[in-house]
């Protein structure tokens, strides 16, 4: 005898197997330039330029050509160690407030060309853009909008001085993938031998519209560091501290580099209208710029692992300096301590606990979104909840007793940052202890808690701007706690 299925359950079949859409994009949401940003996560800033040997951070502007003499310059051995450190990029200073070109620029005879080092005929960023090549890192500059040395600074011919730089960097080195804009700007300098202060208005003198449309048009897929962006923001202090709250967002359009927005470059504008990512810029030694007296202040391995829980932990990118010195090498104390800190990291991060686990939420968009996506390792997938559900849990279960002392939590934020508060739970017995809570998501944000022993960990999702949309969950028992 044949059984008849009912109709209830075709239609429940029926509707486990509907495509159901995914939630419309809420509020601002990254282009395609900040994913590739957010994906790198961790590179290398290089301070390098006259003041390395006058062993100055900030150069007046008047130091002859000549003191630039690097003994055994070597772009490779910069590459190789960021790569070795698990790096993805170099960001340089091409040119600092002294004004020095490390290429031999065409409008200006302050510059490698006119150094003893390789008899004038040198390229630092020739030999970088190589150098990257071979390691497969991305590469980055820096450009003072500030000079020092330019006579014509502070007048409007300047501008088309700078400009003029800016095009030769994003013309002739391949492609960049970060222009940073210091907002440094204006004050005593050299000028030509003027020797005096010249104050400009920071929010219009370099008609910041325009001088932007040229990064644009020459390297569509670099993003602009500055104060306010456009593209990336700073983080509001150079102590490699991200903010526990950080929203990606930005009410940017008042605001210009070198304004005084540092304190809430922090933790952003949850109501912000473009989406502007925190960077969190530090050196690995007190000074920018190398100096042999701080040989022995190169920070610990222990310690460039807590600027990564305050960077990288709290929704933000690390450009870690690692100035080169007098020979032109990054200093051996200061490539020891990298080298450490990434065994560290991948101690501390070696294998997910809840890779492929089974998982269950309260509740699911549909087949496309379940709550298994945040354990398959595949950041194109994601958890949500229907539209009109702003809260949500998800419980991941380890299958047996396990000791847990880390997670990881990603927003797909391809569809916006909408997470406002969360906690993390852990079954001890039959009972759930918080073991973390935050406020916001973003892009990543990794928590540390004391070792639990459990079965499960549950994450709330407690208040959302919108349903919320998680991609990616992990969890690791770490070592040393």
């Amino acid at each position: 005898m044949k059984r008849l299925i009912s109709f209830p359950v075709i239609l429940i079949s029926l509707f486990a197997c509907a495509q159901v859409a995914p939630p419309e994009p809420f509020g601002p949401v990254p282009s395609e330039r900040q994913m590739a940003w957010h994906q790198l996560e961790y590179y290398m800033f290089i301070h390098f330029t006259v003041n390395t040997f006058t062993d100055k951070e900030w150069g007046y502007g008047d130091e002859d050509e000549s003191v630039f003499n690097p003994s055994d310059l070597d772009c490779r051995q910069w590459a190789k160690v960021a790569s070795d450190a698990g790096m993805k990029g170099i960001l340089i200073t091409a040119k600092h407030h002294d004004g020095f070109c490390l290429w031999p620029s065409d409008y200006t005879g302050h510059s490698v060309k006119n150094s003893p080092w390789k008899d004038g005929k040198g390229d630092i960023l020739r030999d970088l853009r190589l150098a990257c090549e071979e390691y497969g890192l991305k590469m980055g500059v820096y450009l003072s909008p500030w000079d020092r040395n330019s006579a014509v600074y502070g007048t409007p011919e300047y501008l088309t001085y700078y400009r003029n730089q800016l095009r030769e960097l994003l013309t002739e080195y391949g492609d960049i993938f970060e222009v940073w804009f210091d907002g440094a700007n204006g004050g005593d300098g050299y000028y030509g031998g003027a020797r005096e202060t010249r104050r400009i208005d920071n929010k219009t003198y370099y008609d910041w519209t325009n001088t932007h449309q040229i990064v644009r048009d020459l390297q569509p897929l670099a993003v602009m560091f500055s104060d306010a962006g456009p593209d990336v923001r700073w983080v509001g202090n150079e102590r490699g501290l991200g903010s526990l709250t950080n929203w990606s967002l930005l009410k940017k359009d008042d605001m210009y580099p070198g304004g005084n927005f540092a304190g809430i470059l922090g933790t952003g504008h949850e109501d912000g209208n473009y989406w502007v990512p925190a960077e969190v810029d530090v050196s690995i030694r007190p000074g920018w710029f190398y100096h042999a007296r701080q040989d022995s202040q190169v920070r610990s391995p222990e310690n460039l692992m807590e600027l990564y829980y305050s960077s990288v932990g709290r929704n933000s990118n690390l450009l870690l300096n690692v100035p080169p010195d007098r020979r032109g090498l990054l200093h051996e104390k200061d490539v020891e301590s990298l080298l450490r800190f990434r065994e560290l990291r991948e101690k501390e991060f070696e294998t997910d606990l809840a890779r492929g686990k089974k998982t269950i939420s309260s509740d699911n968009r549909g087949r496309d979104f379940k709550s298994s996506n945040v354990t398959d390792g595949d950041p194109a997938t994601y958890w949500a909840t229907p539209d009109n559900v702003a809260e949500g849990k998800l419980i991941i279960k380890l299958g047996k007793e396990t000791e847990v002392n880390r997670i990881i939590l990603q927003e797909y934020i391809k569809l916006g940052q909408r997470i406002q508060e969360f906690r993390v739970e852990a079954l001890e017995g039959k009972e759930w202890k918080e073991v973390a809570a935050g406020t916001t998501i973003g892009y990543k944000v990794i928590r540390r808690f004391p070792v639990v022993k459990t079965s499960q960990i549950r994450v709330t999702i407690s208040k959302a701007k919108a349903c919320p949309t998680i991609s990616n969950v992990e969890l690791y028992r770490a070592p040393g706690d």
